[in-house]
């Protein structure tokens, strides 16, 4: 199985990106995702999550981005997806998409914002 993240960038505060996550090997609906994320110096963090399909529609964010981020799923091309808008500095890290069971990780994704 491997999950392959994309969307990062450099972009100023205020800005808007869109995170990508592909699943290949494994339907990403029968597993509960996550967005993490790890700024310079500092642990990896929560950032948002979804339940897996079947077991409720349960969408679930950290203080520090809930309002300016939407966590979402599509099926049809096994991704997940995470919108992040009015993105300030401190949102500055490499992002890692994750899946569970199984506590899988993807290779991590960065994001420069610049004020």
């Amino acid at each position: 199985v491997q999950l392959q993240a994309s969307g990062g960038g450099s972009v100023q505060a205020g800005g808007s990106l869109r995170l990508s996550c592909v699943a290949s090997g494994r339907t990403l609906s029968r597993y509960s995702s996550a967005w993490f994320r790890q700024a310079p110096g500092k642990e990896r963090e929560f950032v948002a999550a979804i339940r897996r399909s079947g077991s409720g529609s349960g969408t679930y964010y950290s203080d520090s981005v809930k309002g300016r981020s939407t966590i979402s799923r599509d099926t049809a091309k096994n991704t997940l997806y995470l919108q992040m808008n009015s993105l300030k500095p401190e949102d500055t890290a490499v992002y890692y998409c994750n899946i569970n069971p199984g506590n899988l990780w993807g290779q991590g994704t960065q994001v420069t914002v610049s004020s």
